[in-house]
């Protein structure tokens, strides 16, 4: 049985307001886009390239500030394994995927219960946090961000103490911000958006 994903008409995004890069107004887009009136699920092989829907995806980051008050991010490069064939091999610092009909279940929130399907399944995080989404990402200049819509969750730790749970999760480790930014040719485009909107 081949996986149902969640998705939005891309219709509906662009009468909210089509943007390109970061929008911080989260509340505005997902109040809507995540009604369960606007939201259906279609087999994913039938929808990765077209256009005229959105696949949301939930983009985790996972950020500790020390006591000098400088801020390290969780990085790491995308393995073969990994779901998008299209972003293998390139260096992310979100973690997160494709929101499934089995999330529904019973689930009062489809979404927040697909969310932390994904965080459970790819990483463990040793630490205390706070959790608070931040804003969404749109990128149409690329075939894979014309299909994708990310929204955005900054992750605050305590300590900076994130354990992959897949090997092709490699690489891995927490990064200074300004090591990032130098470097963000690297980076998914999704990285390099978030990256510059959060600590640009």
């Amino acid at each position: 049985m081949e996986e149902q994903i969640l998705v939005v008409p891309t219709q509906l995004f662009r009468e909210l307001g089509r943007f390109h890069g970061f929008c911080g107004d989260a509340e505005t887009y997902t109040r809507v886009l995540l009604d369960p009136r606007n939201i259906v699920f279609k087999p994913r092989s039938s929808v990765e390239n077209d256009a005229s829907f959105k696949q949301l995806i939930p983009y985790m980051l996972f950020c500790h500030t020390n006591a000098a008050g400088k801020t390290s991010v969780f990085r790491y490069v995308r393995g073969k394994g990994m779901g998008e064939k299209r972003l293998h091999g390139r260096a992310s610092v979100g973690i997160g995927g494709h929101l499934s009909l089995v999330d529904v279940n019973e689930a009062v929130d489809v979404y927040r219960a697909g969310m932390q399907r994904e965080l459970n399944e790819e990483v463990t995080i040793n630490s205390c946090y706070t959790e608070r989404c931040v804003g969404l990402i749109n990128d149409d200049s690329t075939e894979v961000g014309s299909v994708h819509l990310g929204v955005v969750h900054r992750f605050d730790l305590e300590e900076p103490n994130v354990v992959p749970n897949e090997t092709d999760i490699i690489e891995s480790g927490f990064v200074p911000v300004e090591e990032l930014l130098r470097n963000s040719e690297e980076f998914e485009t999704w990285s390099s958006i978030a990256l510059q909107a959060l600590f640009g």
